[in-house]
């Protein structure tokens, strides 16, 4: 059932609350989860605005924090599905102006993006690097990743296992990143947040946690942003037994 709407003072009707009956079909977490979507204003501006997903209002509120994102840069978007990340940076890159380049990433198939070069990869396989870094032209200035881990409902468990993408993340971008490159990642809070930072600051200038307000207040998520790449490590020479 929808609410009616509720005048405020002067006159001006609250927004529409949706409200769903009950279906046995659908699991207790499932019913909250949509009518949570349902009455999510990020859903419905996303909707409105042509943007994939609501995820899109993120990636542009860390930018415009961080400034990261600059026409003629190249881009990988790790887990891109459904594609919101990839369309804010094509249109900050200005792709559709002959400038920059963004290569999206993910298990899933997803519809076409103008602008956008996707390919149905895992970027975990040991020639993904290479691959990407061929479609790209070159190296990449920028890896960001939405992903998150599927979750058991324990969240010890759930938090270990964003961390562990997240650290995969990373290491996927110190392969392909062009010195100063950035790395944006979704992250959880859970007490390993200090850990993962320390790693990050051993190859990047700056890093730094960003909570965008488009993250739901009662989610644990943020997101790390890391400019400055300083380049690869470079593994130490073997040594030589000169006896």
């Amino acid at each position: 059932m929808i609410d009616k709407p509720q005048p405020r003072k002067g006159g001006e009707a609250r927004p529409l609350k949706v409200r769903l009956k009950k279906a046995r079909s659908l699991s207790s977490s499932s019913q909250k989860w949509l009518q949570r979507q349902l009455n999510d204003p990020y859903v419905a501006r996303a909707k409105r605005e042509g943007w994939r997903s609501r995820a899109a209002f993120k990636l542009i509120e860390i930018d415009e924090k961080a400034k990261i994102l600059k026409p003629g840069l190249r881009v990988v978007d790790l887990g891109a599905a459904p594609g919101g990340w990839s369309q804010v940076a094509a249109q900050k890159v200005k792709v559709e102006d002959g400038r920059g380049k963004i290569v999206a990433i993910d298990l899933l198939e997803i519809d076409p993006i103008a602008g956008v070069d996707f390919a149905q990869m895992d970027f975990l396989k040991d020639d993904a690097p290479e691959k990407l870094m061929a479609m790209l032209g070159g190296e990449a200035d920028l890896v960001m990743s939405d992903m998150a881990a599927n979750t058991t409902g324990h969240k010890a468990t759930d938090h270990l296992r964003i961390v562990g993408l997240v650290e995969l993340a990373i290491d996927f971008a110190r392969q392909v990143l062009a010195p100063g490159g950035a790395f944006i990642a979704k992250v959880f809070q859970g007490g390993t947040e200090s850990t993962l930072l320390a790693d990050l600051k051993r190859d990047f200038a700056t890093v730094r946690h960003i909570k965008p307000q488009a993250s739901r207040a009662d989610s644990a998520e943020l997101y790390v942003v890391a400019t400055g790449f300083r380049g690869r490590r470079r593994e130490a020479a073997p040594e030589t037994d000169e006896s």
